[in-house]
């Protein structure tokens, strides 16, 4: 039955992109349809799981040629080197403060609504103890040494740094030999003009791929694992929320003077993208697409601002989880926490999140960091490995969302953002036309 099911879907999906149904809407709609097929089928989806697993792989494979190419082409358009370094400052300045923000918000919500009450600690039997990195690795491993190396193990952060330094390079020498490094120029802007048009071949099939990795997600976890931890999933999703609503939303209405709904809703199809697929770096086509054709702000800033965001102070894998974990580990243990231990909680995060992202395991290192950074028991991570994913979803979408918000505040601040445009009513669809 269910081999004659996922073809059917797979033709309902394409059915409705011959409706015309927005992007973002039928990304949302093979979210739901993967869900109940994991569900209801549980072990039969393992037939079409090579379909989610072929759609990663082609997302990994976009993401260092993007990022190189993105980066330096953004760096190098702004030919000012004085504007550069604002905008360098300002993108760290605020993805750090809403990072910070994240962090106390966690503190309140996990305060208020305790999730780790009544439980015991259990250690999940697919937990392997994580190497803790120290200080000094997680800043030598940011700092490339060997660029080639770095891309074949998808180091990002080395590899935006190294970026970022031909940018740079391209923008000083551009001022002093305009006519050497034209040709240069040109090759970036070329190369990333062939990255987006390759994206957008490999983001058409998105919908087909969000299906078989839901019903994989779903048919291997079921309701049981959900229900266990319920209140811890509660907390994140929550906190999320109130991250996005107040914060961003605060941003948006109060410092961009924008129609926080309307930004919402043009970036819609990134923050879909990012529940669904679970990364920040994978969504990050969308996001500049989504930035650039819909929200209106420059194809520099957006490209500069966005994988930035992508790689540090991520709001929800930097930010709201790692102090989620620590307080509820700490709970469950019995260590008490107070003012000093909150305050200390916060910095550590912030700190955290700068470098911790060119690491395997994201967010599960963040929180093992904080953890030890605490003094808090590193195997209380254990706890929460089994809904990992679930949590994930949030996560990436808070990320997305964060750098989105960031990205206008800049461009804003700069001067490259169309308010005239973004305000009109229409709302294109987004489409991947080819």
């Amino acid at each position: 039955m269910s081999i004659l099911i996922f073809p059917l879907l797979i033709l309902f999906l394409y059915f409705l992109k011959v409706k015309k149904i927005s992007f973002g809407n039928r990304v949302l709609i093979s979210m739901i349809l993967g869900i109940l097929a994991g569900i209801l089928f549980k072990e039969n989806v393992k037939s079409i799981e090579i379909l989610g697993k072929a759609y990663v792989n082609l997302i990994k494979m976009l993401v260092i040629p993007l990022v190189i190419s993105t980066v330096i082409n953004s760096i190098a358009s702004i030919e000012d080197p004085g504007k550069l370094k604002k905008v360098g400052l300002k993108t760290v300045g605020w993805l750090l403060a809403t990072t910070a923000t994240a962090a106390i918000i966690g503190i309140i919500v996990s305060l208020i609504i305790d999730p780790a009450s009544g439980i015991e600690f259990v250690k999940d039997s697919n937990y392997k103890v994580r190497e803790i990195p120290t200080i000094s690795n997680i800043i030598l491993d940011m700092i490339p040494s060997n660029p080639v190396s770095e891309m074949a193990n998808a180091k990002i952060i080395p590899v935006i740094i190294f970026s970022i330094l031909i940018g740079i390079s391209i923008t000083i020498e551009g001022v002093k030999h305009q006519s050497t490094i034209k040709p240069v120029k040109d090759f970036f802007k070329g190369f990333s003009q062939i990255m987006f048009r390759i994206t957008k071949i490999i983001l058409k099939v998105t919908p087909y791929g969000v299906l078989s990795l839901m019903a994989s997600v779903s048919s291997k976890y079921g309701l049981n694992t959900l229900l266990s931890l319920g209140k811890l999933i509660v907390v994140v999703y929550l906190a999320c929320a109130i991250q996005v609503v107040l914060v961003h939303g605060g941003l948006l209405a109060f410092v961009a003077k924008v129609n926080p709904l309307k930004f919402f809703k043009k970036i819609y199809p990134a923050q879909v993208i990012a529940f669904t697929t679970r990364s920040s770096y994978g969504t990050l086509p969308i996001t500049i697409k989504s930035l650039t054709e819909r929200v209106k702000i420059s194809e520099n800033i957006a490209s500069f601002v966005a994988p930035m965001g992508a790689t540090m102070g991520m709001n929800g894998c930097g930010g709201l989880y790692p102090v989620i974990v620590a307080m509820f580990v700490a709970r469950v243990f019995n260590i008490p926490m107070n003012f000093y231990s909150y305050i200390l909680l916060i910095l550590v995060t912030t700190i955290a999140s700068i470098g911790t992202a060119g690491v395997p395991g994201t967010a599960s290192i963040m929180a093992t960091v904080v953890l030890a950074s605490m003094g808090l028991p590193v195997e209380g991570i254990a706890m929460v490995i089994g809904i990992d994913t679930f949590l994930d979803m949030a996560r990436t979408a808070t990320n997305v969302t964060g750098a989105s918000v960031v990205a206008l505040l800049v461009a804003e601040s700069e001067g490259e953002f169309n308010r005239e445009e973004f305000n009109t009513n229409k709302t294109d669809s987004l489409e991947l036309s080819i």
